[in-house]
């Protein structure tokens, strides 16, 4: 799958580096696309093509994640969903349909609780959401961990294995080089900070989830072995309005099943547009 259509560019944004890609459209609303965990902007490669006709596309590498620098402060939900608005400002996204999958979904939600105005619709899904935490597998085994520094000498083969289901070596060297050389050197230690902040941030998350009042769809994988489909319906319970879409999927769902995925953005930022103009 060629990544040439997504052009990489980087701005200074609150003192880091950040990396992006931005498909110039002039037509149509924007769409704002946050970075998976352990992936990167690349991981919508394959939903961009479908998307390109719908709005202008912007895609973030979250700070620490992917290809952009980050700091401690800002790998926690709460302050993540701060560095979304001030991006949105500097880069003059105006109030763009914001797409957050997995450690993106609780700093989009922190966003639209705490400015409501920053956003036109959320689509969401396939990160922790639920508190009491409803985590499985590696997620909660790094949760759960001691400390980051236990992470500090994961290799490029661990790293690779992690990432090869959604980007094979041996079909998109690239892509797999992408995604494993953002986490080298330890920054895969230090991009765990994020999800070890949940057992602190989602109870503070679930009460700010009843005043939501942007469209939220919300989407949960079927065979996702990480973040059960619970963490969907969680949510589903507690924002007003908002609806719930389960997808025959497993993680990875952006890339396995990108024609699906990109359909359900379509339709909800199509509906939230609706809705806007009535």
């Amino acid at each position: 799958m060629s990544t040439a259509t997504m052009q990489m560019q980087t701005a200074p944004i609150d003192g880091l580096k950040i990396r992006y890609a931005d498909s110039g459209t002039a037509h149509g609303p924007v769409i704002l696309l946050t970075s998976p965990w352990p992936e990167s902007l690349l991981a919508f490669r394959r939903v961009w093509p479908f998307l390109t006709q719908t709005g202008r596309l912007v895609a973030v590498d979250l700070p620490g994640f992917g290809h952009s620098e980050g700091r401690p402060d800002v790998l926690a939900p709460t302050a993540m969903g701060e560095f979304l608005g001030h991006f949105i400002s500097k880069l003059g996204l105006g109030k763009p349909h914001l797409v957050a999958p997995d450690v993106g979904a609780s700093a989009a939600l922190f966003l639209a609780a705490r400015h409501p105005d920053a956003v036109t619709s959320l689509v969401i899904g396939g990160g922790g959401a639920a508190y009491p935490l409803e985590v499985t597998g590696t997620l909660a085994d790094i949760i759960a961990a001691p400390g980051i520094e236990v992470f500090r000498g994961m290799d490029r083969a661990t790293l690779g294995a992690s990432v090869e289901p959604a980007a094979a070596h041996g079909q998109e060297p690239e892509v797999w080089e992408d995604y494993v050389s953002g986490y080298e050197n330890g920054r895969f230690a230090e991009s765990t900070r994020y999800v070890r902040s949940y057992p602190e941030q989602l109870p503070v998350l679930r009460d700010l989830l009843p005043g939501i009042q942007v469209p939220v769809h919300i989407f949960a994988s079927a065979d996702d072995p990480l973040v059960p489909v619970s963490n969907g319906e969680y949510l589903a319970q507690r924002i007003p309005g908002s609806r719930l879409t389960i997808l025959p999927a497993s993680h990875f769902a952006w890339e396995e099943i990108p024609d699906q995925f990109a359909a359900l953005i379509t339709d909800s930022v199509t509906e939230a547009e609706n809705r806007t103009s009535q």
